[in-house]
């Protein structure tokens, strides 16, 4: 992200183009790196796209198993997935009685 509703993209013919996010995305879609979005390019301008659609991972994930995303691409770059143990007795702290009359 450059701020004021401007970011960098790596299009699929390997070529940085600065992104305008239009008015009805601005503030409402969030933008992150590594996710995958549509942009419209511009007729009068080879260096600049606008910002059409933001996919989401599942959507992302259907255009990469219908051929229409290269192989070599990354979908889940910029999301942080936690593996651990899901195991519900870690998720909350129990306290003694005497821990709390020591607060």
């Amino acid at each position: 992200m450059l701020g004021n509703g401007r970011c960098e993209a790596m299009c699929m013919d390997a070529i940085k183009r600065l992104c305008h996010i239009c008015g009805k995305m601005h503030k409402k879609v969030w933008i992150a790196a590594g996710d995958i979005i549509l942009v419209g390019l511009r007729d009068y301008q080879d260096d600049k796209v606008d910002v059409i659609l933001k996919y989401m991972f599942d959507k992302a994930r259907l255009l990469k198993a219908y051929g229409e995303l290269p192989e070599n691409t990354r979908l889940n770059e910029g999301v942080i997935v936690d593996e651990g143990d899901d195991d519900p007795a870690d998720d909350y702290i129990e306290f003694e009685d005497e821990d709390i009359d020591k607060i």
